[in-house]
């Protein structure tokens, strides 16, 4: 439904539209916010943290930082709640508010509670609810559910805390990405269990109160694929939400994983679809979660096509760019050379805990290619270029260097060169493709001819399950000065990113 990295979905519904929202980590800007009206077609809006003041990721490290938002509407506002992770100045909840999804949303306020993956619920008597996850210390990996009073107008948890549940199965762990609903007069908890690798799972209980005690449907897990083999073509399937469509028909939002090796995928976790029907006061979560299911029964609505070519002739930067952390300085520009983006070479780079000049767009396929085309004249110790990066310690750089072209891979924070070439005179075009685990370098000294740098690169590197964290591939534009100060400048005057 969304493809590459957009891991932790919510989702929730306002008349005929759906608004959904996900995980970004240290990536910003923050927590994208996406709009449908049929369930299977989504358009990007926004960003609910789109302003560096609004919170500050700096030094945040690899797959830390915004973690499983949950986004709710009721009596006219939208409300996003969020936990902060491993934030130097500051961690914790916080929730925003918005009267318009696609904004500008509030700044964040703190909320009480430990933890992560807070969620609220609206309940039809007027009072709202927070739920929450925090480890236990009982043994590595438990966790247990938190439930506090919601003040809508104050933004704060007030009154009592609840601990409402601890996992499905005996020995669970990672019981977490809460939410609760109130169906048919009853009200149920919607959780995660097994961690978010292959023993992901989805699992329910329900209560005659908010507070409970809430009994586990005794079919749980409701959804899992973690008695799949490993080369199952989807796997890790879990973190879900619940929403009903105009006509009664319920739809579960959750994560899973495409592998192109075992278990290991460098699109990171994405946000799939699936049917739900109710049986003895249950809900079925469509068997397994499979490549294509029947549409939802609403009419089709798509959305004009994204052009696959930036020509960088806009105001601003589109919406599916991003960096790394909270830009402090602005080092882009669409304006300095009309029709290209032009990077500032500044001192950090991809291997620094840093915002370097990087934007980069979600790998969203597991065969690509990308290109772009970059006028640059490179100092000492200058490079700029094209790069493959899943975080600080683990990326690939395409680049052009004061000794010419150069192929690099960062791998468990250590740099190799795999590939050198002369350098090329005036606008070179460089590119990337991939195929499964297989990502090839090339170049373009003038238009039409393309040669490869290097040999392939085995990507299994890249994924998440080797290089840890949370998050999948991105590909962009690059420039650095690496650690030098510097007043020189890249331009880049397109970038082109196409399925294969």
């Amino acid at each position: 439904m969304l493809p590459g990295c957009h891991p932790d979905p919510s989702i929730c519904r306002v008349g005929g539209d759906f608004y959904l929202v996900t995980s970004t980590f240290e990536w910003f800007p923050g927590l994208p916010v996406h709009h449908s009206r049929d369930l299977v077609r989504w358009r990007p809006i926004g960003h609910a943290l789109d302003r560096p003041e609004q919170l500050p990721l700096d030094g945040v490290p690899a797959s830390g930082g915004l973690y499983a938002p949950t986004l709710r509407h009721h009596d006219g506002t939208f409300y996003l709640v969020c936990t902060l992770v491993d934030g130097p100045e500051w961690s914790g909840h916080f929730v925003m508010t918005a009267g318009d999804p696609s904004g500008p949303w509030s700044d964040p306020v703190p909320l009480e509670g430990d933890g992560i993956d807070p969620s609220l619920f609206f309940d039809d008597d007027g009072r709202a609810w927070c739920t929450g996850t925090r480890p236990t210390g009982r043994y590595e990996g438990h966790t247990e559910i938190w439930l506090r009073e919601f003040d809508p107008r104050s933004l704060a948890l007030v009154g009592d805390e609840h601990v409402i549940w601890d996992g499905a199965l005996k020995g669970a762990i990672w019981s977490e990405g809460s939410h609760l609903y109130r169906i048919g007069g009853r009200y149920y908890l919607l959780t995660a269990e097994g961690g978010t690798a292959m023993d992901h799972a989805v699992v329910i209980a329900r209560a005659d109160r908010v507070t409970g005690p809430y009994e586990g449907n005794p079919r749980n897990p409701i959804l899992t694929h973690r008695d799949l083999a490993a080369g199952h073509p989807i796997v890790g399937t879990g973190h879900a939400d619940l929403v009903e469509t105009p006509d009664g028909e319920w739809w579960v939002v959750l994560l899973a994983m495409r592998p192109h090796h075992g278990d290991r995928c460098a699109l990171g976790r994405e946000t799939f679809l699936a049917p739900v029907t109710w049986e003895d006061g249950w809900p079925v979560a469509g068997g397994r979660v499979e490549a294509e299911y029947p549409v939802p029964s609403l009419p089709e609505h798509p959305w004009p096509a994204v052009p696959a070519c930036d020509q960088f002739d806009g105001p601003e930067l589109d919406p599916a760019w991003a960096m790394l952390r909270t830009p402090r300085e602005q080092w882009w520009s669409l304006t300095d050379r009309p029709g290209h983006l032009r990077l500032r070479l500044r001192p950090e780079s991809l291997a620094d805990v840093a915002n370097p000049s990087f934007v980069g767009r979600r790998q969203r396929h597991q065969e690509f290619a990308a290109f772009t085309a970059l006028d640059f004249a490179p100092g000492n110790d200058e490079e700029a270029g094209l790069a493959l990066v899943q975080n600080n310690d683990f990326h690939v750089v395409l680049a052009v260097t004061g000794g010419g072209l150069r192929l690099a891979k960062r791998e468990q924070g250590v740099t190799t060169v795999l590939a050198e070439a002369p350098a090329v005179p005036g606008i070179v075009r460089l590119g990337f493709e991939a195929h499964g685990r297989w990502y090839r370098a090339s170049y373009s000294p003038r238009p039409g001819q393309w040669e490869p740098l290097g040999d392939r690169i085995d990507g299994d590197f890249l994924t998440s399950q080797v290089a840890g964290g949370f998050t999948g591939v991105l590909v962009g534009p690059y420039a650095t000065s690496n650690g030098r100060p510097s007043t020189n400048h890249a331009d880049f005057d397109w970038f082109e990113y196409v399925p294969l």
